[in-house]
């Protein structure tokens, strides 16, 4: 792990989009693990004030992770047929429709992005949904940064491990959050991440992290025992106070629905997992209507707002891994040292 990252403990938090900035990712930094700022939904000036923030409050290593997913071309007539599906939902809240955003409202990885990271030279970058095209992956490595990147198959893994990433994380299908398939779209290929971290960790000879239900010293113990070289954990920090995670998502968290979560497009078109609310369940999972990813999350935006605003989390993407009961109300570097205890 230290030849990889140079951190002291084998342990990344995940990039979580919508619930964390700087400030978690520095915790777990100055904790011994590798913190993330998930990039995502950063434009390069926003991805620009975290790395800023971040890199003033730490000296460790730390991650920034982008998405490298293709954009959609633009398609009116679909993300209207979707609102039109969520019109008795819009009608309950009195949420407004015209203020529903247009367009994409998360970015592939670009040259912008690229200029960023070449500024401010992070040990560690990751990706979901692949890698990006040739000679953007080689300014990255031009940096000096370790490249990472999500396989949810072995295919996937070895994909990866052809086409120039330093390490893979074997996420496994109780990951909350998006799925990083990239390969197929057929989710019957998704396979846990016990299942799945020992078949990519004998098909491949780079360092594999388990990423996915990993939310106890025990998780991270049977992780190293199939052959990880380190350990992804997300959920487990979502009660962090270091975490940006709104009431509604902490209240449900510390409940009984928290044993229930599922896989579904509705909040972005792409599958996801989070815990199972009224929305997923009268709409169902995979709504027939969703347009592409990620523009099925501009007609969330109002309803989420307006049914949040009223305490109500039947609207809201509560992303979410299948551990999610293991939550614990304590600071990011006692969750970080917590986890730790199980590398042995």
């Amino acid at each position: 792990m230290s030849a990889l990252f140079a951190t002291d403990l084998p342990l990344i938090q995940a990039p979580m989009a919508g619930v964390q900035d700087w400030r978690l990712a520095a915790a777990v930094c100055e904790a011994g693990g590798l913190g993330s700022v998930p990039a995502g939904m950063l434009s390069a000036q926003g991805l620009e004030e975290q790395l800023t923030q971040l890199s003033a409050a730490t000296n460790q290593p730390w991650n920034v992770n982008f998405f490298c997913h293709t954009s959609p071309a633009p398609d009116p007539a679909g993300e209207q047929r979707w609102v039109d599906a969520l019109q008795p939902f819009y009608e309950e809240f009195a949420a407004d429709t015209s203020a529903i955003a247009s367009g994409p409202s998360r970015q592939p990885f670009d040259e912008n992005s690229a200029a960023v990271l070449e500024r401010f030279r992070p040990a560690v970058v990751s990706f979901h949904y692949g890698l990006p095209a040739p000679a953007l992956l080689a300014r990255v490595k031009a940096t000096g940064a370790r490249v990472l990147s999500s396989a949810t198959t072995v295919e996937e893994a070895l994909w990866l491990a052809e086409h120039g990433a330093d390490g893979v994380i074997a996420q496994g299908l109780e990951a909350g959050g998006h799925r990083g398939h990239f390969l197929s779209d057929d989710l019957s290929l998704q396979q846990g991440t016990f299942s799945l971290l020992p078949q990519i960790c004998d098909a491949i000879s780079l360092p594999v992290i388990a990423a996915g239900g990993i939310a106890t010293p025990a998780g991270v113990r049977a992780a190293r025992a199939l052959g990880a070289s380190a350990v992804q954990v997300g959920t487990a920090y979502l009660l962090c106070p270091e975490a940006t995670t709104k009431g509604v998502h902490r209240q449900w968290l510390q409940s009984e629905r928290a044993r229930h979560t599922a896989l579904t497009t509705a909040f972005s078109g792409r599958p996801a997992r989070g815990m199972v609310n009224r929305l997923m369940d009268t709409l169902g999972p995979m709504p027939e209507a969703v347009p592409a990813f990620p523009l099925a999350g501009n007609a969330i935006g109002p309803l989420r707002a307006a049914a949040e605003a009223k305490g109500c989390g039947d609207c809201s993407p509560l992303w979410a891994g299948q551990f999610a009961s293991a939550c614990r109300d304590i600071s990011a570097a006692e969750v970080t040292r917590w986890l730790a205890e199980g590398w042995g």
